[in-house]
């Protein structure tokens, strides 16, 4: 067993301008991500009730960079999460596939389901694509929020707060999705 000090896995939690989040990684890279909630304590009982999340509060240097991008995204700056470590010990190759994918999506630009999945090399798969990022565990990093339903409708959102937070994040990034709203619609030209 390692001693204490050189333990690189653990987790911490972060309050952002859009909310407390976490973050939980392994020696290998970042495990889980939770995304806005109210409390310091809802998001530390997600992230400890995931196996393997470390009750370590060390923080590599990967990490605290990590930890400073992710208040820099929730402040609204453009951040680009494609360079974090990410261990996916344990998934399946299809869900891999779709995540890798999905981590090429830059800052505003989004795609379907269906696109992405041909994307990944499992085109006519649209509903697995979603449920695989449905169970993404480090959403943001891997930006299923970025992905939307047929015909540019939201689509579904696992992350607390549902499709409201999935609107919210692509809004801060510029995306607008859905009709426009009603004062822009009443212009005369």
């Amino acid at each position: 067993m390692k001693p204490t000090s050189q333990i690189t896995a653990g987790h911490a939690v972060l309050e952002t301008v859009i909310g407390f989040m976490g973050i939980a990684w392994s020696e290998k890279g970042l495990i889980r991500l939770c995304l806005p909630e109210r409390s310091r304590e809802a998001v530390e009982r997600r992230l400890l009730r995931h196996p393997g999340v470390s009750a370590s509060t060390n923080q590599p240097s990967w990490v605290v960079e990590l930890i400073a991008s992710i208040k820099a995204y929730a402040a609204g700056e453009d951040v680009d999460f494609t360079g974090v470590p990410v261990d996916l010990d344990g998934v399946d190759d299809f869900r891999l596939a779709i995540y890798d994918a999905a981590r090429k999506l830059g800052f505003g630009e989004t795609t379907t389901y269906g696109e992405l999945a041909k994307r990944a090399g499992h085109a006519g798969l649209p509903r697995e694509t979603g449920a695989a990022l449905g169970a993404n565990p480090v959403p943001l990093v891997i930006p299923c929020h970025r992905i939307l339903a047929a015909g540019g409708k939201i689509g579904g959102f696992s992350a607390p707060g549902g499709s409201a937070t999935k609107e919210k994040m692509l809004a801060m990034e510029g995306v607008r999705v859905g009709p426009p709203p009603a004062a822009q619609a009443s212009f005369g030209f």
